[in-house]
C-alpha cells in the first residue's frame, strides 16, 4: 500500500469500504474485469481517493485479498522461537478451516491461480507481499518442529512447504469442497503428515 500524503488523518472506515468494493469485483470479474474506475463507483469515491491509498488496482486487489483472510493470525518469529509448533497450529486450526471452507475464499483462490498466467503482475504483488513471508514462517516452524525429532532431518523444507499449501488449494478447488469439520480433519491431517502435529 503505498504511502499517505501529509495532513487530515486518513479515514480507516473509508479504506474498509473500498477494500470490499475491490474484494467483490475482483471475485465477480477477475484483475483483467476490474478497474480502479468500477471500485471507485462501487465504493462511492473518486478515483484520486483511491490513488492516495494505492498506486495500482494490483496492489489494491493483493490488500483486498487480505482481508477475506483477517481471522487468520499468522505467529510472528518471536511466537514460533518462544511455543511449540503444534500449539501454534492449534491455536489457528479453527480459523483456517473456517476461512478454507468459505465460499468466497474458493472463489478468491479460483481467481489469484486463475490471474498468474494472463495477469502476473497481480500474483506478484501478492506473492511478494504476502505468500513469501508466510512461506517462511511455514519453514520456520518446521525446521522446529526438525529440530525436536518430528520432521527428518533429511527433509526438503521448501518440498514440505509446498506440498502444505499445495494439498489445501488443491481441496479447496474440488467440484465439491469441503465443509469447515471436514476442512479441519484434512488440515489436522496435512499438518500431521508435515510433522507440525502428533
Amino acid at each position: 500500500m503505498t504511502r499517505p500524503a501529509p495532513g487530515r488523518p486518513r479515514d480507516s472506515s473509508l479504506d474498509a469500504t473500498i477494500l470490499a468494493a475491490a474484494l467483490e469485483l475482483f471475485s465477480e470479474h477477475g484483475i483483467a474485469g476490474m478497474s480502479i474506475e468500477q471500485v471507485a463507483k462501487r465504493a462511492g469515491v473518486g478515483k484520486p481517493t483511491i490513488y492516495r491509498r494505492w498506486s495500482t488496482k494490483e496492489d489494491l486487489v493483493a490488500d483486498a485479498i487480505e482481508t477475506s483472510v483477517g481471522d487468520l493470525r499468522w505467529p510472528t518469529v518471536e511466537d514460533i522461537d518462544a511455543t511449540a509448533p503444534e500449539i501454534l497450529v492449534e491455536r489457528n486450526i479453527d480459523a483456517a478451516a473456517a476461512t478454507a471452507a468459505d465460499p468466497r475464499f474458493r472463489a478468491l483462490v479460483a481467481q489469484v491461480y486463475g490471474s498468474a498466467v494472463t495477469h502476473p503482475r497481480l500474483m506478484q504483488t501478492y506473492w511478494t507481499h504476502y505468500i513469501a513471508p508466510r512461506r517462511e514462517l511455514t519453514k520456520r516452524l518446521l525446521i522446529k518442529a526438525q529440530h525436536a525429532g518430528r520432521v527428518s532431518a533429511s527433509a526438503d523444507l521448501d518440498v514440505l512447504v509446498d506440498m502444505l499449501a499445495g494439498a489445501v488449494t488443491y481441496r479447496v478447488l474440488q467440484p465439491n469442497p469441503p465443509d469447515v469439520a471436514e476442512m479441519r480433519r484434512y488440515l489436522v491431517s496435512a499438518y500431521r503428515q508435515a510433522g507440525l502435529l502428533p
